[in-house]
């Protein structure tokens, strides 16, 4: 893998954990300021599950699979790359996996913050929406081969 695109994953991570760092000073757990109001607050949590507090309390489990995710995606990264949006799609797949499992080896849980206020939806942060946009862009990747 190039150095530049190796850097440009680091980046993403780093953002992540900045993130992560500045909610975990700023708030105390549970608490939350609005951002947009009616759209969008900063609310603290800590995530021992995956979406909605699947499994919660599992994060043996959890870094076991986001270890070996982490490998394949790698293989997946060098096997297309010649393939642009695959690419695209697997660096923010690699970066999202490896944000949040940094969390849960040495916090135990995940920082979430971002909370959608205008509907049901599970808080989350940069690298739930690194995982997010990376399967989206696959998705739209591998539709469009067919």
């Amino acid at each position: 893998m190039p150095v530049l695109y190796v850097i440009g994953i680091i980046l993403l991570i780093g953002l992540d954990q900045l993130v992560k760092h500045w909610v975990v000073a700023s708030l105390a757990l549970g608490k939350s300021f609005s951002v947009v109001d009616g759209i969008l607050s900063i609310t603290r949590i800590n995530n021992t599950g995956a979406a909605w507090s699947i499994l919660s309390g599992h994060q043996f489990v959890f870094v076991i699979i986001a270890i070996l995710a982490a490998i394949l995606v790698t293989y997946f990264i060098v096997t297309y790359w010649s393939n642009v949006p695959y690419r695209i799609g697997l660096g923010l797949l690699l970066a999202g996996t490896l944000g949040n499992v940094i969390d849960r080896i040495f916090n135990n849980h995940v920082v979430d913050m971002f909370q959608l206020d205008f509907i049901n939806f599970p808080i989350f942060n940069c690298a739930d929406m690194y995982l997010t946009f990376g399967i989206l862009i696959l998705a739209i990747a591998i539709i469009r081969e067919k």
